[in-house]
């Protein structure tokens, strides 16, 4: 990475010089122009150096006054620059006030204050609150809060912030205002209000600590029929918070709102969560069942942050997986403790695999807790979100719930009101568990996914097996050399009558029952008293995210998937099986096949499976994890591969899948429950497999037109438009009818023209790039049509012309103007371009070569950079 004056280094850590004690603002909302007056109230910080000047950052604001202790400053004792307001003279605890003009209408970036579709909106994180006022933005600097909103009751007749609201009323002119009051210590980036013509849902409860709270979900008025279930998600993620982590909620009001144009998914701001409206909105019309599942895990991601990450914040952006890795995890729990715990665990590894490893293994790789960087908005990544949620579950492996649970609570009393760092988290774990960390704090500074590599051997006579595990972390950009990691191996062994066996271990590793603890390059193990070789079962549970090389035979795999106690495992055996066919890495090949086939037949035929489950195993590899497994990166070989073994299985059980499809109708017609919702997820699997088999798609046209929720409508559709059935246009045509006032709903239809797996969706994305349909200013938009046709459609996007490519790299300029953080996420799909292999290699890095110069947000030129290092 360049090493300019833009690179931020964690190293260069410094305590602020000075505090913001309290905080108070007004505004005087418009959506053209808005004036805001801010008072905050200064005291000198651990690092004040007497007759420093004070900086503070502002972008875009127009100042019209500034005063001190309420003397109006005279130029000469202030500088303004594009980036901050510097202050001179300042000797101690003082009062500054300022007030600025900003324009929320023209701020397309959607950081600061932002105007979307006559509402105004804010989004802070990571550093967007100086575009709104000049203030010290960074997260160790927390403030109390009093805000005043003013606006045309007419215009906003709702005025939200954050906290608690303590007073509102009438003003001349047709105006009102609202005073609300947070009396947490919070740093600004988790400043938050809304203002506009919305409805509200609310419910009233009592906390576990006897609090009484009101729950409020708002949303345009044409949406807030779909806001039910968000509130009953708000309320689930609070008493489950209770129970798990005895976490109380700590203010009046828990107020979320559904924003049609954000860039995140959510934000967890102190009170008043805004939410992209995808992650609120939900009706069986609107919204699958995977969709009604994410609203929930959203919801309860950004409730769970009032502790991790809003009571315990962040010292600096270089922990922030402190707040989301350890959020992620406590999101993943709840989700399993509500649904199916084994379902969860494979839907959290297939995304890590699929895509947190390209990461770990291309050109933007990096630590979980970075050393530097030159933009924080390009380490909101899978590495910071799902890895570093890996670490956690990690530690929770190896501490086992109850010290777990003890080291949280020591985390939260310690640090409650404070700006942690990581160093504070491992060392509350330490203090509950008598362990020393210090080598599991690695995991934060090392990139890269570690490999295992696991050999075995069997002496007969002795009765002794043997594991010798070598442990290696491929060089990754900036760390050539890696540390040997602390690293908790699940395992079991199989004896002949497929029972586990239960046999001491001795050797150079630490192992208590099911678990070895790695803590060197290679480790010894000998199980002794075996009268039969054993069959070895690893990483259950997926207990640590490594790449695992072990020389399982396919009659071994075929077995696992039969007899492993382990719900995830015997997933993961058929994952092997379907990879090791589709790369040609058995040496019998057929038997191979049939072990995998065999083995599917056998789920399909058990009628007594979780049919979610099922439908898992019936998910092979995509291409993404396909990829992740090749040094080089041949895309045709890697989907004719895919789709070929795809057809072979889909003729194997014909039978099978339309007696599991017709026999799981009735409890598939049911509502929201479990039962009715994995029937729905393993017909539509069914469905899938059978619309190879039906050159008409007879039964996927039947599920279309009969279809009474979005599930089965959606995944209908889907069959319909992958394999270019007769009646694909006309279904599409009544889809985008029935919804096209419908943003969301639009979006689905979007994405599944922008991923059909065909080379000429190239021209099809052209089209919609040229149709009343395309908003670039709007997020969702775009990653329904550019987004979706980068990540999920490697065809097209990879097709051998370039012509992907080069749709992309045409679009980002212009998105980079309109919202740099949304074309970073763009440019980002070129992250493993240096593995492809062929033609396709030269083409991206001429594409990439291309963009050089003509991308002005520093988001995109540091990952350009990063990109063609």
């Amino acid at each position: 990475m360049t090493q300019d004056a833009r690179t931020v280094r964690l190293a260069d850590y410094r305590p602020p010089a000075w505090r913001i004690v309290r905080t108070e603002l007004m505004f005087d909302l418009d959506l053209d122009d808005t004036v805001v007056a801010a008072r905050l109230e200064l005291a000198p910080g651990e690092s004040f150096a007497p007759g420093a000047p004070l900086r503070l950052d502002g972008e875009e604001l127009a100042l019209l006054d500034i005063a001190v202790d309420g003397q109006p400053l005279p130029p000469a004792r202030y500088a303004l620059d594009d980036e901050s307001l510097t202050v001179h003279g300042l000797a101690g605890p003082c009062v500054l006030e300022t007030r600025a003009r900003i324009h929320p209408a023209r701020n397309t970036r959607l950081e600061g204050l932002y105007a979307s579709r006559g509402l105004l909106i804010t989004q802070c994180e990571a550093e967007g609150f100086r575009r709104i006022t000049w203030f010290l933005d960074r997260p160790d600097v927390m403030s109390t809060w009093r805000v005043t909103l003013r606006a045309d009751r007419a215009r906003f007749p709702v005025l939200l912030a954050n906290g608690n609201p303590v007073e509102r009323g009438e003003l001349d002119d047709g105006r009102h205002y609202a005073v609300w009051e947070n009396p947490h210590a919070t740093p600004c980036y988790l400043f938050a209000l809304v203002a506009g013509r919305l409805e509200g849902i609310h419910r009233d409860l009592v906390t576990a600590e006897g609090r009484a709270v009101r729950l409020a979900v708002w949303a345009a008025p044409e949406d807030i029929g779909r806001c039910g279930f968000a509130l009953d998600a708000i309320e689930r993620a609070l008493r489950w918070d209770e129970q798990r982590f005895g976490r109380g909620y700590d203010l009046d009001v828990f107020n979320i709102v559904a924003a049609q144009d954000f860039t995140m998914g959510a934000m967890e701001n102190k009170g008043l969560n805004i939410f992209n409206a995808r992650y609120i909105l939900a009706d069986p019309d609107t919204a699958t069942d995977a969709d009604y599942l994410a609203v929930e895990s959203v919801i309860g991601h950004e409730y769970f942050h009032n502790w991790s990450g809003n009571r315990v914040t962040l010292r600096d952006w270089f922990q922030l997986a402190l707040k989301e890795g350890l959020t992620v995890f406590r999101d993943q729990e709840f989700t399993a403790d509500l649904h199916s715990r084994a379902v969860k665990r494979i839907e959290d590894v297939r995304l890590l695999r699929g895509r947190q490893f390209a990461e770990d293994a291309g050109a933007l790789a990096h630590p979980v807790r970075p050393a530097q960087y030159r933009e924080i908005n390009n380490f909101y990544t899978l590495t910071v979100y799902e890895k570093g949620a890996e670490i956690v579950r990690m530690l929770h492996t190896l501490l086992g719930e109850e010290t777990f649970r003890a080291g949280m609570d020591r985390y939260f009393a310690d640090n409650d009101g404070r700006a942690a760092t990581v160093e504070d988290f491992l060392a509350a774990h330490a203090a509950a568990s008598g362990r020393d960390l210090a080598q599991f704090a690695r995991w934060y500074a090392q990139a890269g996914t570690p490999q295992l590599r696991i050999d075995d051997e069997y002496d007969a006579m002795r009765g002794r097996y043997t594991l010798r595990i070598r442990q290696h972390t491929p060089p990754t950009p900036g760390q050539p050399d890696k540390q040997a990691l602390l690293i908790p191996l699940r395992f079991a062994l199989y004896g002949p009558d497929g029972e586990p066996i239960a046999a001491a271990a001795e050797g150079d590793a630490v192992v208590r029952d099911d678990l070895i603890e790695l803590t060197a390059d290679v480790h010894e193990i000998h199980f002794d008293g075996l009268p039969a070789r054993p069959l070895p079962a690893f990483n259950q549970g997926f207990a640590a995210p490594v790449r695992l090389d072990y020389a399982y035979t396919p009659a071994q795999l075929g077995r696992l998937a039969r007899i492993e106690r382990d719900a995830f495992n015997r997933w993961e055996a058929l994952q092997r099986l379907a990879t090791g066919v589709m790369l040609r890495t058995f040496a019998d090949p057929r038997a191979a096949q049939a072990a995998l086939s065999d083995a599917l037949g056998d789920l399909l035929d058990d009628d007594a499976a979780d049919p979610a489950f099922v439908a898992e195993c019936l998910a092979l590899p995509d291409f993404d994890t396909l990829a992740d497994q090749v040094p080089q990166i041949d895309v045709d070989a890697l989907l004719a591969a895919r789709e070929e073994l795809l057809d072979l299985l889909a003729e194997d059980h014909a039978d099978r899948l339309e007696r599991r499809y017709h026999a799981l109708a009735d409890l598939a017609a049911g509502g929201l429950d479990g039962p009715a919702m994995a029937a729905r997820t393993l017909r539509n699997a069914c469905l899938g497999w059978l619309a190879r088999l039906d050159p008409h798609e007879a039964l996927a046209q039947r599920q279309f037109d009969t279809a009474t929720v979005m599930t089965d409508r959606l995944g209908a559709l889907r069959c319909l438009v992958r394999f270019d059935a007769p009646g694909k246009d006309a279904a599409l045509a009544a889809f985008r009818e029935r919804y096209r006032h419908d943003p969301l709903v639009t979006d689905k239809w979007l994405t599944l023209v922008a991923a059909r797996p065909q080379p000429e969706a190239v021209e099809d994305v052209r089209a919609l790039l040229a149709s009343e349909w395309w908003t670039p200013t709007n997020p969702n938009r775009v990653r329904a049509i550019l987004g979706s046709f980068a990540r999920m459609n490697p065809v097209a996007f990879h097709r051998v012309d370039g012509a992907g490519y080069a749709l992309l790299a045409a679009q980002l300029p212009g998105l980079d103007a309109i919202n740099p953080q949304v074309a970073a996420r763009l440019l980002g799909s070129f992250e493993s371009w240096q593995r492809l292999a062929g033609p396709r290699r030269a083409l991206a890095h001429d594409t990439l070569r291309g963009l050089d110069g003509k991308l002005g947000s520093r988001d995109c030129a540091d990952l350009l950079a990063r990109l063609l290092a």
